[in-house]
């Protein structure tokens, strides 16, 4: 439609507030335009698909660099434009349901702009490593029925750890979380070696926000380290893509998202500790804090894992080597250029001191006698 055309090419390919205006007043004089603003919403959305981004990266770009509604106004193209596939790739079905559903709506001079700032982002996305097969690909890989037994017992181990207010209680929570993940990943690796897996490593994004981006980079790292995946960090586009078996994959999101939010409340209490003695260097100390979190956590986390693969005996070992190699592999073809990242570092002595408590703390649970 020519007021669509219009509006784009005054407000789409020419940055600057003056264009913007100029493209929504165009739209807000079309009413009888908005069937194709929709639809051409729908295609810039489908090509995301096509340049490798998944419902959640385009999401959490968005929120990112605009506002709330015009995270809204996305959530309704996705589900529109996914609506058409009788079957989605395993992960995208949850990243839908977790869309925001209230629409947002205003007078039609705001609703067009937001829609075109909102049409800018997509437009500029560049292209990204897939993570996995798009809707409408021919292998979509089975069909899920829900998750594993071990999967949603940790689940409930780490929610009960992020939501009492008891130190030594979360971390006799989280500690046993750790080593069901330990034994799910022996189990998953010994099932395929005997013949009944077949999978080979898939990948999956997660979010890495500011700030102290840095410090949770290194978290998500290490725990991924310690779960037998690869981590790649795209510092520009705010994610990790993490490189594994799925059984893996899915341990890391969920004690990655737990410990970030244990590490957050342990590090708001000892700040408030440390301002109650007069301290006000916060930025300082919440960096030095949350990187000698993750660094601790790192050789806690594999010291675990690496304590439960032991009790299996030499078998476990050129199980786990083939399924390493795998996973080198492929991170290695969907991630051929990657380069070291310069990490600042601690500056806050108090700060490093308090992280690497917490750090100990949401490990030691261990030691309380949780039956296995």
């Amino acid at each position: 439609m020519e007021a669509v055309d219009r509006a784009f090419a005054a407000a789409l390919y020419i940055e600057g507030d003056a264009a913007l205006d100029t493209g929504a007043s165009l739209l807000a004089a079309a009413p009888d335009a908005d069937a194709e603003l929709a639809l051409r919403g729908r295609e810039f959305v489908r090509r995301a698909w096509d340049r490798g981004w998944q419902p959640a990266d385009v999401v959490r770009i968005v929120r990112r660099d605009l506002d709330e509604p015009q995270v809204r106004i996305l959530a309704g193209l996705i589900r529109d434009e996914l609506s058409r596939y009788e079957r989605l790739p395993a992960r995208w079905q949850g990243q839908v349901e977790e869309l925001p559903r209230e629409t947002w709506r205003s007078d039609r001079f705001s609703y067009a702009t937001a829609v075109l700032e909102l049409y800018r982002v997509l437009l500029a996305l560049p292209a990204i490593e897939p993570a996995g097969p798009a809707p409408g690909a021919s292998v979509l890989g089975p069909p899920v029925h829900g998750e594993p037994k071990t999967l949603a017992r940790i689940r409930a181990l780490l929610a009960k750890a992020e939501a009492t207010g008891f130190p030594e209680e979360a971390e006799a929570l989280t500690a046993k979380a750790q080593e069901l993940m330990a034994r799910h990943s022996v189990d998953d690796a010994l099932l395929a070696e005997r013949g009944a897996g077949g999978e080979v490593p898939g990948a999956c994004r997660i979010g890495v926000d500011a700030p102290y981006e840095t410090a949770k980079a290194i978290l998500l790292d290490a725990v991924a380290s310690a779960n037998h995946c690869r981590a790649v960090w795209n510092a520009e586009l705010g994610f990790s893509t993490v490189v594994g078996f799925e059984g893996d994959l899915e341990a890391v999101e969920l004690l990655h998202t737990s410990l970030l939010v244990q590490g957050t409340a342990a590090m708001t209490a000892a700040e408030a500790a440390q301002r109650a003695g007069g301290r006000k260097r916060t930025k300082t100390f919440r960096q030095s804090f949350l990187l000698a979190y993750a660094g601790r956590l790192g050789d806690l986390l594999a010291e675990t894992a690496r304590g439960v693969e032991a009790e299996f005996g030499g078998e476990l070992l050129p199980v786990l080597a083939t399924r390493a190699v795998a996973v080198a592999g492929r991170a290695e073809a969907m991630f051929p250029r990657t380069v070291s990242t310069r990490v600042r570092g601690a500056s806050d002595e108090s700060g490093w001191r308090d992280g690497r408590a917490a750090a100990d703390r949401a490990h030691r649970g261990r030691m309380h006698g949780l039956d296995r």
